[in-house]
């Protein structure tokens, strides 16, 4: 017979899983906003992020009852402390796809004047670190996770080429100074995205292995992510 607390850590796994593929969908949503000069993406973020709210909300309460209610011991609680990470990690994700929405908003604004290679191959960069820590946490899978650790360095070098390169062309222009602001912000959240990725990552070996690896050199060295 199960026991109440395995019921439980289905249901908020179950919930998070649910909650992970619309963050996905918003982060894909905010990247083709850009990309495709698409407001209705842009929309779309909007209406994402309300229901991600909704279901944090609700993996939140189903792991405190769960901690209050069962009193969970060794693997069991560090299974829900690594959920509740998890959790408002996957929240600020959709936050920051807003914040991409939002700037895309202004970047819409004019015709395209900064070059938004890098960028567009950031934003491939960050998807795949986003995908493989949702693989990870949902297939338990410690190899996984420790892949994404170690994409978050690119993640960083395509951030600073952006930051270089968009500062000199602004330099040349004045006129693309707020476009160019925009490409920065853009860039800086999709860097944040990555981030809270490689915190996923973290969360997903600390649950299966018991292992804490936030300061071991597994990330970058001198990083707070959170």
């Amino acid at each position: 017979m199960l026991r109440n607390l395995d019921i439980g850590l289905s249901q908020a796994n179950r919930q998070l899983v649910a909650m992970a593929g619309l963050v996905e969908e918003a982060i894909i949503a905010a990247t083709h906003a850009w990309r495709q000069r698409s407001t209705a993406r842009i929309q779309e973020v909007y209406a994402i992020e309300q229901r991600v709210n909704q279901a944090h909300i609700e993996v939140d309460s189903e792991c405190v009852k769960l901690l209050a209610l069962q009193q969970p011991m060794a693997t069991d609680l560090r299974q829900i402390i690594s959920l509740i990470k998890i959790n408002t990690d996957l929240e600020r994700m959709v936050d920051l796809a807003v914040n991409i929405a939002q700037n895309t908003e202004y970047f819409l604004k004019s015709p395209p004047v900064i070059s938004t290679e890098d960028l567009s191959d950031m934003s491939d960069e960050v998807r795949v670190m986003v995908r493989e820590a949702l693989d990870a946490f949902v297939q338990k899978d410690e190899r996984l996770a420790r892949s994404v650790l170690l994409r978050d360095d690119k993640v960083d070098q395509y951030k600073r080429k952006i930051f270089d390169d968009v500062l000199a062309a602004m330099r040349r222009d004045p006129a693309c100074i707020e476009q160019g602001l925009n490409v920065i912000l853009i860039a800086k959240n999709l860097e944040r995205v990555g981030d809270h990725a490689t915190n996923v990552g973290e969360d997903v070996i600390y649950m299966s292995s018991g292992k804490d690896v936030r300061h071991s050199g597994g990330a970058s060295p001198g990083v707070t992510r959170r």
